[in-house]
């Protein structure tokens, strides 16, 4: 009908004048590069996998122990007995011509360990050769590597973000002062070193604990691994200071350290997250180099 008709036209131009007084900005959603950078991550299936398998390693390490407490790391299970042949030296002289003989003779001793068993319901992945349970060491190990890559993952990170950022910002005589020194910390051959410092910190005189040993060894390899971060990080600034915002926060007087970690740091996380996640896999092989030539973690404890 027309009344029907002309109730229809007015709605339709109460809705267009409402539209035309909503201010355009408000029809706008701004997002953050960090929001920008989870949508991302959360819509690649490759890295919901990998997010979901770090929480398991984290969830298996850290709370395994809590849970499967039938055995300790260092614990060895004494419920097998094992005869071994220990030479036993005997001396006796010859009174006919005084001459003294040494004789080696084999006696038998039981040790109580139950070394190398096999999977079973007391031992999910069996002992290895000195009795411990495979599967808690697997527990505690995963504890080291987890706890040691994530450290210096984010102590080179804090690194290169502070030095990169500066360095990228001003530019001129800090820029290359900073940029030299990456170049002779990359020049630095990193296992030889740590192999060096490991050696000298084995030293009674320092007192280390042996378990301690590992943590002080990845703190110095990122002190001297910051430089891959500090040139990611002020190619991407030298790039974004000269942008649009960058003119922007100039114009409005924001201070030099909140132009350069809340305008240009936030925008080069996606490159600082790839960098992060490569870093961490470095790290942990760096750590099982050292733990395997008997320089990171010693035993009893388990790497």
């Amino acid at each position: 009908s027309m009344d029907e008709l002309e109730m229809k036209q007015n709605e339709e131009q109460k809705t267009e004048t409402a539209n035309t007084e909503v201010p355009l900005d408000k029809n706008l959603r701004l997002m953050s590069p960090t929001m920008m950078v989870v949508r991302r991550f959360f819509r690649s299936k490759l890295s919901i996998i990998g997010l979901i398998m770090v929480v398991g390693l984290f969830i298996f390490s850290f709370f395994g122990p809590m849970i499967y407490t039938q055995w300790g790391e260092i614990e060895l299970d004494a419920s097998g007995k094992v005869t071994v042949g220990v030479p036993v030296p005997i001396r006796y002289k010859d009174d006919a011509t005084g001459i003294e003989y040494t004789v080696y003779q084999t006696l038998e001793t039981e040790f109580q360990y139950n070394s190398l068993a096999a999977p079973s319901k007391d031992h999910l992945l069996g002992t290895d050769d000195q009795g411990h349970d495979v599967f808690v060491r697997l527990m505690y190990g995963g504890r080291i590597s987890l706890i040691v890559s994530f450290l210096s993952v984010f102590l080179v990170t804090i690194f290169g973000v502070i030095l990169g950022g500066i360095a990228g910002y001003y530019g001129g005589a800090v820029d290359t002062v900073i940029m030299r020194i990456c170049d002779v910390l990359m020049c630095l051959p990193g296992v030889p070193i740590l192999l060096i410092i490991s050696t000298a910190l084995d030293s009674p005189q320092y007192g280390i604990p042996a378990e301690y040993r590992i943590y002080l060894l990845m703190i110095f390899l990122s002190f001297i691994s910051w430089p891959g971060g500090a040139r990611l990080v002020r190619g991407q600034i030298l790039s974004l200071r000269e942008q649009e915002f960058m003119v922007a926060a100039e114009a409005m007087g924001y201070s030099t350290g909140r132009k350069i970690f809340k305008h240009l740091i936030p925008n080069v996380m996606p490159q600082l997250i790839v960098s992060m996640t490569l870093s961490l896999g470095s790290m942990i092989l760096y750590e099982a180099t050292l733990s395997y030539l008997n320089m990171g973690v010693k035993a009893p404890y388990a790497a």
